[in-house]
């Protein structure tokens, strides 16, 4: 473990606070692993361990880093390279450790399975919130990766959580849900076999089923396969990919496929810019053993970690949100969720409309002094309305609370700029135009 003079310090310290009774809740050092008690609800008693760069942004991003079995939070932290990635690029890592035998996370019981379910899932959420309130971080930018059982965990994350999370990137995963049990067992072989087959509209339905009631933006996801895993077997990649694409609204046709390394096949679905909806990267002859040099890295690079030109463009309410606090109390990114005052954006949206059909076509302006980099524009189309095709943009999903996101050239709008894209619906009657528009989670001026 790479300690330096200072953290041996901050240990000292922390030790003496203990033997004093005081509360342990104290930030972490910059620049060390430090180990973080009292951080919020905690069903399972993980214990947290938290990196923090020396040098960060003003509002930094978050990573959940979750380790395999028989691992732990300090042993991921050594083992891979997200602590000196976040040096580089000046984000925030967190470390969960799962204490139970064999040191596997929950992802099979009824519990983890659901959101605040009373599993790991919740302890993990308050580690986040910590981490928010302490360091007053963009909670617009949180993130899961792991692997094995931290890439399962993603998964579940991601599932359980679509209103912390933005995107999650998973090496030698399951889908959602996969190894789920009733039995009180952890272990699920037909899943771990590859042997769990599921339409991509039944694992999209187990993702949705977690947070029954939820309409808000769903999370990015990356996964990753070895072709010769004996542990978890190379059919889940597809599977995750079925639910995955499911949960967007895409079909099973990639937008890209190309060879970023000699061995790897990497698939974008929806889009095929850096930051797809979804995207896959299998890797031909390796076994359980991701993820290996430069995956961390392309990982990184998929959740949005290297890009620095500045936080997103509004904290969210959640922010100030105490670590015991219940996660479902954070508002998820849309247009109800409204700030004081409209954000720096104006949207002019027209219809066409015809028997049981309609296009749309809709302008968003940047009438802010900073240059927008990647953009989510999120409304609520009228009762019955649905759709089908879009241009310019990737919608989803098909009805109700929508977000259309950018493809790969139009992912810029400078100050005074505007972009325009549109996309085709049916309707049962109503023609009507939503009622309000949000870009990245700020509201705009309508007209």
């Amino acid at each position: 473990m790479r300690v330096k003079a200072q953290a041996l310090g901050a240990m000292i310290a922390t030790a003496l606070l203990m033997l004093a009774g005081l509360v342990m809740a104290v930030p972490a050092s910059s620049a060390s692993l430090t180990e973080v008690t009292g951080f919020g609800a905690n069903p399972t008693n993980l214990r947290m361990h938290l990196y923090v760069p020396g040098r960060l942004p003003a509002r930094p991003a978050v990573l959940v880093a979750i380790h395999y079995c028989t691992g732990s939070g300090p042993a991921f932290y050594s083992g891979t390279q997200f602590a000196s990635l976040a040096d580089q690029y000046g984000f925030i890592v967190i470390y969960p450790s799962a204490t139970r035998s064999g040191s596997c996370f929950d992802v099979s019981s009824p519990q983890a399975l659901r959101h605040d379910g009373a599993s790991d899932p919740v302890g993990i959420v308050s580690m986040v919130r910590y981490v928010q309130q302490h360091y007053t971080t963009d909670t617009n930018r949180v993130y899961a990766t792991g692997a094995s059982s931290g890439a399962m965990m993603t998964n579940v994350l991601l599932g359980d959580y679509p209103d912390v999370f933005k995107a999650g990137a998973a090496f030698m995963g399951v889908p959602f849900g996969c190894f789920a049990t009733t039995d009180g067992s952890s272990w699920n072989s037909t899943c771990a076999n590859g042997a769990l087959i599921k339409t991509p509209q039944e694992w999209g339905d187990l993702a949705r089923g977690a947070y029954p009631g939820y309409s808000g933006a769903r999370p990015r996801m990356q996964v990753w396969h070895g072709t010769e895993d004996t542990t978890l077997r190379y059919p889940n990649l597809q599977e995750e990919v079925k639910q995955w694409t499911n949960v967007h609204g895409l079909g099973q046709t990639p937008a890209l496929t190309d060879q970023p390394q000699p061995s790897w096949t990497r698939t974008r679905y929806g889009d095929s810019g850096v930051t797809p909806p979804v995207e896959a990267i299998s890797v031909q002859g390796v076994g359980h053993s991701l993820p290996t040099s430069g995956m961390e890295l392309a990982a990184i690079r998929f959740l949005g970690l290297t890009d620095t030109s500045g936080p997103s463009p509004s904290p969210s309410p959640s922010a100030s949100a105490s670590p015991s606090a219940s996660p479902s109390a954070s508002p998820s990114a849309s247009p109800s969720a409204s700030p004081t005052a409209p954000g720096p954006c104006r949207v002019t949206y027209t219809v066409n409309a015809w028997n049981t059909g309609f296009t749309a076509n809709v302008t968003v302006t940047n009438t802010g002094s900073s240059a927008i980099n990647g953009w989510g524009l999120s409304f609520t189309l009228p009762g019955g309305q649905s759709v089908t095709s879009a241009w310019n943009a990737t919608v989803s999903p098909a009805g109700g609370q929508v977000t259309a996101r950018n493809v790969s050239y139009n992912a810029s709008i400078p100050p005074g700029g505007s972009t325009d894209f549109g996309f085709q619906g049916t309707h049962t009657g109503d023609t009507g135009k939503p009622a309000a528009f949000a870009l990245n989670s700020m509201n705009c001026v309508i007209g």
